[in-house]
């Protein structure tokens, strides 16, 4: 039988230093979207917000897009990982307010966690690099809720629980999007409406099933 092979205790502390300086690098990438946006954005300006050499830095990345992609990568997992942790929760006893309340307090812990979020959606959106990312995000989303709101009897019908997946999404997205930008009173404000239209989208859906 074949050894399994395992790393040697002299190149952990290695493993860990060079996950560590990815982190860097990712951490800073993402100070640096919400200080000059995406089209200013340079490897040049990542290492030395960093303090390393753009050639140490090429080592990790080979470009301002990977370090992008890799940032979106991180985004979405935290939030498979938040929509994961929902539908492991008991909805079925959950009324659609408390459904709506949960989801968007949820999904809007994830976004607020982001920073230099705006400039990488729109870099999600409008670069052929990271454009697959937009579409695995909203497709998360969508299936997520799709089976969520399937558990909760609000349609049982395959089309039309995607339809209203994919309104959720564009919904919270937008309006989250909104909020994270505004000062707290309006966001307040749009976090209310936020709410309330998602409730009276699932409600209505559910009283026509």
């Amino acid at each position: 039988m074949a050894s399994q092979r395992t790393l040697s205790p002299r190149n952990q502390p290695v493993q860990r230093r060079a996950m560590a300086r990815r982190d860097d690098i990712l951490a800073a990438t993402a100070e640096l979207l919400e200080e000059v946006g995406q089209d200013d954005l340079t490897t040049i300006l990542v290492a030395k917000r960093v303090g390393i050499s753009v050639g140490t830095l090429y080592h990790y990345f080979p470009n301002k897009y990977a370090i992008m992609y890799a940032l979106a990568e991180q985004w979405i997992g935290e939030m498979d990982i938040v929509l994961q942790a929902l539908a492991s929760e008991n909805i079925e006893s959950y009324s659609v307010k408390t459904f709506v309340e949960r989801s968007v307090k949820q999904m809007l812990n994830v976004y607020r966690n982001q920073q230099g979020l705006l400039p990488l959606v729109q870099a999600m959106y409008g670069m052929p690099e990271l454009k697959e990312l937009d579409l695995i995000h909203d497709e998360l989303i969508i299936t997520s809720m799709a089976g969520m709101f399937r558990r909760m009897d609000i349609s049982n019908q395959k089309h039309e629980l995607n339809r209203l997946g994919r309104t959720y999404l564009e919904l919270t997205h937008a309006l989250i999007m909104v909020v994270i930008n505004q000062n707290k009173a309006d966001g307040d404000k749009t976090l209310s409406e936020l709410k309330h239209l998602g409730l009276s989208l699932l409600e209505r859906a559910k009283s026509q099933f």
